[in-house]
């Protein structure tokens, strides 16, 4: 499916009309997480959207020229250009990591376009001026050993030649009581092959801390997402317990960044709840398609 920029790599599955939801992945994970979730969303009548993000599977952008940016303004436009050339009717949109920031840019931002977000962990949206100049305590900064790995042309190049060897660490230490097969996670793998893969992955790490330029297309929408703009759209946000790179927040903070936070529910999981627990992720959507 042409979409902005993007030829975007997609698979829709269901009843084209039953409520539609849109699934997106995160770091370094890919569509087939969602293969589960999917299955059980068909079962009740729904219509399912699953896009390969920028950078992985079968995506492929349109122009050589076109900035391989992994900043969050870019994956906000490329969700919003995939529900318009769609013409989907205010789907409900559903992410966790970089999938879900994306959910969490275009709820904010484009209100009018859906009529509901599920985000893994809450208020994805980046402030990035604060993160170039503050840090944490150093027993956090540890988690985030990958992203200083990849400020680095070191990482770049090692990210490029161990690719798979670097998700599997990632999947491991952050989902830590998740048991994945040997199958499954090269079901996901094959799909870290795509040529902007590490170009993309290396711009999000880096931009995010402020240490590169954006794409100059997406100023705007930077602008506007520096400003933290509240997410005003019904919003279930799932908190993992046993996350260990993502913070468990708490009905407070996410209720801060939510106006109309519908439910919080806590799940026995890692960072990757869509196919660690796909059961309990349904049903979390559920609480808005119903």
């Amino acid at each position: 499916m042409r979409a902005g920029v993007l030829d975007v790599a997609v698979e829709r599955h269901g009843d084209r009309d039953g409520r539609s939801v849109v699934l997106l992945h995160g770091f370094p994970y890919s569509a087939r997480g969602y293969d589960d979730v999917v299955r059980l969303l068909v079962d009740t009548g729904h219509d399912v959207v699953v896009p390969h993000l920028r950078g992985y599977g079968g995506t492929r952008f349109v122009d050589d020229a076109t900035m391989r940016s992994g900043q969050q303004a870019a994956l906000g436009h490329d969700l919003r250009a995939l529900i318009e050339a769609l013409d989907l009717d205010r789907p409900v949109v559903v992410g966790y990591d970089w999938g879900g920031r994306a959910a969490c840019v275009v709820a904010a931002l484009w209100p009018e376009l859906v009529s509901g977000l599920v985000s893994v962990s809450g208020y994805l949206v980046q402030d990035i001026a604060s993160a170039a100049v503050t840090p944490v305590a150093p027993h956090l900064e540890k988690r985030y050993w990958y992203q200083w790995y990849l400020h680095s042309e070191r990482g770049r190049a090692g990210l490029a030649e161990h690719r798979e060897e670097f998700a599997q660490i990632l999947w491991t230490e952050w989902s830590p009581t998740w048991r994945f097969g040997d199958s499954e996670f090269a079901a996901s793998a094959a799909d870290l092959h795509n040529p902007d893969f590490v170009d993309v992955s290396v711009h999000s790490y880096r931009h995010r801390y402020g240490l590169v330029d954006g794409d100059p297309a997406y100023e705007d929408t930077e602008r506007a997402l520096a400003q933290a703009p509240v997410i005003a759209v019904p919003t279930v946000v799932v908190d993992p317990t046993e996350d260990t790179v993502a913070a468990l927040y708490g009905r407070p903070d996410h209720a801060a960044h939510v106006t109309d936070l519908r439910a919080v529910r806590e799940v026995a999981c890692g960072h990757n709840p869509p196919q660690e627990l796909p059961g309990q992720f349904v049903d979390a959507i559920r609480i808005l398609t119903a």
